[in-house]
């Protein structure tokens, strides 16, 4: 209760202090601009309509161009400026004997400042996370979720929180001049903590699951190294597609969430995306991690594919992801698959509605077996939001959600016959860009 009253405090005066924003905002004999500008920053000059947007995703990852764009954007002289991120204010109740009740927030922000470099454009961006001290001790409760550690101990049923600090980070592109129309670009990324060339979009960043304040079952099986300390990415990008490779540090961050770690650039990974419309995008990576698990010996070999798709209404948009995940444990000769399906329909301006279904291996659940078997596990999660106030820069949502799982019998005693786990939360993220509200050209 006490971080609930806390949270509504801080919720308050942000919406105070972007009202007084508002109603005293206009453009100055600096150059600087009103904070809401219809336009689509791009990072190598004019582009078609179906270029995905490097301010919208993680790492260099690559989300629709008719994804909606729920940021603050100012330009301040030659430079471009923007932020977005969410709070969520929850009461997220897990079920069956292993479960919790715990009030407590998911939040993030990241910050960007884009300028022209050398013939190309340099996008500096910073993400920033409280979930250290908005949920502690160990973390979030989530049924049948595992990875990393806590008190040096596996964490099973909880999310952990994310770092203080997700991503510190720049990326440069740079078109080659003298191809057909500039269709040939160099990609350049790296950073202190950032993103490798691995995986979707990291779910805290896909429009799929912009309502959805948990992270998947499957996330440490497809795009946990959306936080990785140390990464340097390098590709081309060739009209539609892009083919691009990394190095970087494939341990998992630990326990204290405010530092970072660093260590040798042995992982690798590989990844080639496809933006075949502005609806659409897809990838497939593939990757080797040196000594990801604290607790487990040996490294791991990842694959992923996904598929995203976006299609922006009059009043609002519909947003579907498709993720697997497969990870082969070298050790042990061992291999874990993960399925997602999740959507995310915002309708009449003020409505939600969000589903995310999935099938996952699990192997962690019980740490103390020498021999942990793997077990299938569903999860069927079905929630509706509807936002109470909508304001020049802010919206702000009351939302729930429910989660039914399917898992063998033999896990009956430790989690009960039927578990059910719900959530109720407040949702508070910038407006959507205007200029992204429009139909879809085409699929």
């Amino acid at each position: 209760m006490r971080l609930f009253l806390l949270s509504l405090f801080v919720i308050e005066i942000l919406l105070s202090s972007a009202d007084a924003q508002s109603s005293t905002e206009s453009p100055d004999s600096s150059g600087t601009s009103s904070m809401t500008m219809p336009m689509k920053m791009t990072m190598t000059g004019d582009q078609p309509d179906w270029t995905p947007s490097p301010h919208i995703s993680s790492g260099t990852g690559w989300q629709p161009a008719a994804a909606p764009d729920p940021m603050w954007m100012r330009s301040y002289g030659a430079w471009d400026l923007m932020a977005h991120g969410v709070i969520f204010v929850d009461y997220n109740q897990q079920g069956g004997p292993r479960g919790e009740g715990k009030a407590e927030s998911v939040n993030w922000l990241m910050t960007m400042q884009q300028h022209k470099l050398g013939g190309g454009t340099i996008l500096f961006r910073e993400m920033f996370s409280a979930e250290s001290l908005t949920s502690p001790h160990p973390g979030f409760p989530e049924l049948f979720q595992t990875g990393e550690t806590y008190h040096g101990q596996p964490l099973v049923d909880h999310q952990h929180p994310h770092n203080v600090f997700s991503e510190l980070a720049f990326q440069y592109a740079r078109p080659f001049n003298g191809t057909v129309h500039h269709k040939i670009s160099w990609l350049f990324y790296g950073g202190a903590a950032g993103e490798p060339a691995l995986g979707p979009v990291a779910y805290v960043h896909r429009v799929s699951a912009s309502e959805l304040p948990l992270a998947p079952l499957s996330h440490h099986l497809q795009d946990s190294t959306h936080i990785s300390f140390g990464v340097i990415t390098t590709g081309l990008v060739i009209s539609r597609f892009k083919v691009e490779g990394s190095i970087f540090n494939g341990r998992e961050p630990d326990e204290k969430r405010y530092t970072i770690q660093f260590a040798p650039l042995d992982s690798w990974s590989t990844r080639i995306s496809v933006a075949p419309a502005r609806n659409w995008t897809a990838q497939y990576s593939y990757g080797r991690l040196e000594h990801p698990e604290a607790l487990e010996p040996g490294s791991q070999r990842r694959q992923t594919a996904s598929v995203e798709y976006v299609r922006p209404f009059a009043k609002g948009s519909w947003a579907t992801s498709f993720v697997w995940g497969r990870v082969h444990k070298i050790a042990d000769d061992h291999t874990l698959n993960g399925f997602l399906l999740e959507s995310t329909g915002n309708f009449l301006t003020r409505y939600y509605a969000f589903s995310r279904v999935e099938l996952v291996d699990k192997d962690e659940l019980f740490p103390a077996n020498p021999l942990p078997p793997t077990y299938r596990i569903g999860a069927y999660t079905f929630g509706a939001a509807r936002d109470l106030m909508r304001r020049q820069h802010w919206h702000l949502a009351i939302g729930s959600d429910v989660t039914f799982y399917s898992k063998p019998a033999v896990l009956d005693p430790a989690y009960g016959n039927d578990p059910v786990s719900f959530q109720i939360f407040l949702r508070l993220r910038p407006t959507s860009e205007p200029s992204h509200l429009s139909p879809a050209s085409s699929d």
